[in-house]
């Protein structure tokens, strides 16, 4: 069948139906196109069950739609899925704007909320403005209530005194004429003189009577509240809305705008609430010392830094914040900001510390602080060890004590002892002084078998320096060949008498071995203690001596610290020596963490800027700036008081000095330690060392881990270091292997100054000994071709070597001192001819010789010296 039948070609319902598109080019071409059209696919929506024009229930073929009506291709489980996904979408929809319609109602409630809440808090704001106006308006109406009663009151009077003035001349008699009673009359009522007064005033047409008096009131009344409005006018305060009417009720003249009226309201009803009012400025009296920073200065007058440095600008001064000026400058910048001057000096910071003397009622039994001296390796430790119980012999190197260590002992009583455990080796001479000044008793420590020894000298001189008591401790007593008489006997030459031998100086035998007499020597403390009767005030600023002082690589700088007076806090703030910090932690002598240190009480404080010196003081003081300006004006001391005694070294002084050092050789060294006092004790036993000819020098000591910085020094100095009980780092170590630098380990300081010794004995120069070996006396003197003078030698005593040295002596005096060129036998060349026998011997460059002379023959020996 062909198109020319008028029937369409067969196909599908969908297929796209073709055509043919003539376009059209310039220049008169054209071209054919093929144009398909594509039918669209239209979805009729189906209606849910149940509903007219819905599709039959499942089951039929009426829901399937009309087969006729539906697409080509189109199969009925199809159709059904596609049912059933139209189903789906319809219903998540119609959820969906259900869920849509519920949060809108929910937000439409909060908006309501909102606008509910917002409508109250705007109308108590409107009522407490409104009932502000309107106290403010009351008050206002009531002054000027008040003020028009009293120009009212005063023109009553003036016109009272004016009626009086008037009715006196008219009626002379009315006043005199007595009463028919014969009292006097009464005065007419001033009212006639008044009412014609007024009716005299009163306009033309007006009558007679009482109407001009109320007249006259409601001009009265009318001038009153024009008053009061001009006075309202002038103050600026209006209550109520200004309407169109009051605008226009002014009597001529230029009046404020709306707004300018709202911002007055709005002034008056923040100043009636107390908004708005600039506080009244403080003047102070500031504190200035010699030298202050400008921040500083704006801190002390409470004003801005930038203000002070814009004053300063005006001044010519170009400064910052952080830049100091002098004290004439800073008084001239305080007079202007209005504040007054007190000039202090530098040295009144110091009065921060409080140095108030305790009343008695406010003192407490505070714990002895005992302290046990005595010679190295006499049972110190050993006797505290039992004391406490505890063994810490075994944890100090070598077995002696190198630290000061601070514990407390809690007696059977109940009773707490606080004990220091100084060192006894004598390198320790400065910690062991610094023990006694912190303590009240001394327990002077003696072996039994050993008796008085250098270092229990050394403690005896200390406690008698301290004035501090004393308790002789006889230890060892368990020992075989231990005499307790031969130590009191040795105690006599040193003042010391005990009460074994009638004194006042209690001594107790002990053995820290076998606890033997550990009771009797704790009543000894006690009752020392309670003759001394200690007291102290625990509630006030603490303050307490350094013991010792480290460096902590993961804690930091710790000091040892014995709290004299007042309670320690954590979180207090303090300043010791050159330093200064704020409690961060505080450590008892059993590692645990406290928050409170009372009097007489060891503990390790944390949180401290640096490592300060072994015996310095801690005071705790208010602020952290009153704590850092104490600090850098004790480290500004002590670095002027070094730089004069540098300056104060004239130029002749350091000439002497430095020829001086010329002959003397010199050991370099640094030394880091653990500890502050052991630093100490090493320098201190380290500048013994040497004599006239060498010396040792230490050039840096400090504590803490040996570092890069160190090393450096080390390397420039050409010096080992000496590290006592610390390390160096990975750094160090590995920049000291690199440079070359010798790196010293010690615990034991015996050793550390044994081998310092040794060392600076090898700068020693040689002692050189001399040896006499015999004599030769000249016989004759020849002359011999190609050597010169020979002399002709008997050998008289000793031996004659060729090697040795030789002196001419002629008449017993030495002329020639020297070596030999040639010593012969015969015409052989020998090295040595014994005493009896004849020689020929030539002197090297010299040959004045003479017969009759006599040589002396001897020999050279070096020595080593050490130091002893």
């Amino acid at each position: 069948m062909s198109d020319t039948d008028g029937k369409k070609p067969l196909g599908l319902g969908g297929a796209p139906r073709s055509g043919q598109v003539k376009q059209s080019f310039s220049h008169g071409r054209t071209k054919s196109v093929v144009v398909e059209t594509k039918r669209k696919r239209v979805v009729v929506p189906v209606a849910k069950p149940g509903t007219p024009g819905a599709p039959a229930a499942a089951g039929t073929a009426s829901h399937l739609g009309d087969p006729s009506k539906r697409p080509a291709g189109i199969t009925d489980a199809e159709m059904e899925r596609r049912l059933a996904a139209l189903r789906v979408a319809k219903a998540r929809e119609a959820e969906d704007a259900a869920r849509r319609a519920e949060d809108e109602r929910e937000r439409e409630e909060e908006r309501a909320r909102k606008r509910d809440e917002a409508e109250t808090k705007e109308r108590e704001e409107r009522e407490r403005i409104e009932a502000a106006r309107a106290k403010a308006a009351e008050e206002e109406r009531l002054r000027a209530e008040a003020a028009a009663e009293a120009a009212a009151r005063a023109v009553q009077r003036k016109a009272d005194v004016l009626g009086t003035t008037r009715r006196q001349p008219a009626q002379p008699a009315a006043a005199e004429k007595p009463a028919a009673d014969g009292r006097p009359a009464r005065n007419p009522a001033p009212a006639a003189p008044a009412v014609d007064d007024a009716i005299a005033r009163a306009p033309m047409g007006a009558k007679p009577g009482l109407a001009p008096a109320r007249n006259k009131t409601d001009r009265e009344r009318e001038e009153r509240e024009r008053n009061a409005k001009a006075k309202a006018g002038d103050e600026g305060r209006r209550s109520g809305k200004l309407t169109l009417n009051d605008a226009l009720a002014g009597e001529g003249g230029r009046t404020r705008s709306m707004a300018a009226m709202k911002r007055k309201q709005e002034k008056a009803r923040q100043k009636a609430m107390g908004f708005g009012n600039k506080p009244e400025k403080q003047f102070r009296d500031v504190q200035l010392p010699e030298s202050i920073t400008v921040s500083e200065l704006a801190n002390r007058m409470s004003e801005r830094a930038a203000d002070v440095v814009k004053s300063l600008m005006k001044m010519g001064m170009m400064v910052t914040m952080n830049q100091a000026i002098d004290a004439d400058t800073a008084e001239l910048v305080i007079e202007e900001f209005g504040h007054k001057v007190v000039r202090v000096s530098d040295a009144d910071v110091e009065q921060a510390i409080e140095q108030t003397k305790d009343a008695a009622a406010d003192l407490e039994t505070r714990p002895p602080v005992i302290t046990i001296m005595g010679h190295v390796d006499h049972g110190k430790t050993s006797l505290l060890d039992a004391l406490r119980k505890a063994n810490v012999v075994q944890g100090e190197a070598g077995g002696i004590t190198q630290h000061i260590g601070a514990y407390q002992v809690v007696t059977d009583k109940g009773q707490k002892l606080t004990f220091l455990d100084t060192p006894g080796h004598a390198a320790f001479t400065s910690m062991r002084s610094r023990g006694a000044q912190v303590t009240d008793i001394v327990v002077l420590v003696v072996a039994a078998d050993d008796a008085v020894m250098p270092q229990t000298i050394e403690a005896i001189a200390h406690a008698k320096a301290a004035k501090v008591p004393m308790i002789v401790a006889i230890n060892k007593m368990d020992k075989h060949g231990a005499d307790a008489t031969k130590v009191r006997t040795d105690l006599l030459q040193h003042e010391i008498v005990v009460e074994a031998m009638s004194g006042d100086v209690q001594d107790v035998e002990v053995s820290a071995k076998t606890g033997m007499g550990l009771d009797n020597l704790l009543e000894a403390i006690a009752l020392q203690a309670e003759i001394l009767e200690l007291r102290a005030n625990p509630n006030r600023n603490a303050s307490g001596a350094v013991i010792e002082a480290k460096l902590d690589v993961g804690r930091g700088p710790i000091a040892t610290v014995l709290h004299q007076n007042g309670t320690l806090n954590k979180g207090d703030i303090f300043v010791v020596g050159e330093q200064w910090g704020k409690v961060r932690a505080l450590i008892n002598d059993q590692g645990e963490r406290v928050d409170h240190a009372g009097p007489s009480v060891p503990v390790e404080v944390l949180g401290l800027s640096g490592t300060p010196s072994a015996g310095d003081t801690l005071n705790v003081v208010e602020t952290e700036a009153q704590a850092r300006e104490i600090a850098d004006y004790r480290a500004k001391s002590a670095k002027d008081k070094r730089a004069a005694i540098g300056a104060a070294t004239t130029l002749e002084q350091l000439m002497a000095k430095a020829k001086a050092d010329q002959d003397v050789a010199e050991l370099p060294i640094i030394v880091k330690a653990d500890v502050q006092g052991s630093a100490e004790a090493i320098v201190q036993a380290l500048e013994k060392v040497g004599n006239d000819e060498v010396r040792v020098r230490v050039l840096s000591y400090g504590v803490g881990a040996i570092t890069d910085t160190d090393v450096s020094l080390a390397e420039a100095s050409k010096c080992p270091i000496i590290g006592f009980n610390v390390r160096a780092n990975a750094s160090a170590r590995n920049s000291a292997h690199q440079k070359g630098v010798e790196l010293r380990y010690y615990s034991i300081i015996y050793d550390l100054v044994d081998d310092i010794k040794a060392a600076a004995s090898g700068l020693l120069k040689a002692e050189i000994r001399e040896t006499f070996i015999g004599y030769a006396q000249i016989k004759e003197v020849f002359k011999v071709t190609g050597i010169g003078q020979v002399a002709g030698c008997l050998v008289t005593e000793g031996v004659a070597r060729r090697s040795a040295g030789v002196r001419l002596l002629r008449d017993n005096v030495v002329i020639h001192e020297g070596t030999l060129k040639t010593l012969k036998r015969f015409k052989d060349e020998v090295k040595e001819v014994i005493s009896g026998q004849e020689c020929g011997m030539a002197f090297e460059r010299y040959e004045d010789i003479r017969a009759g002379d006599v040589i002396e023959i001897f020999e050279r020996e070096e020595v080593q010296r050490t130091l002893a």
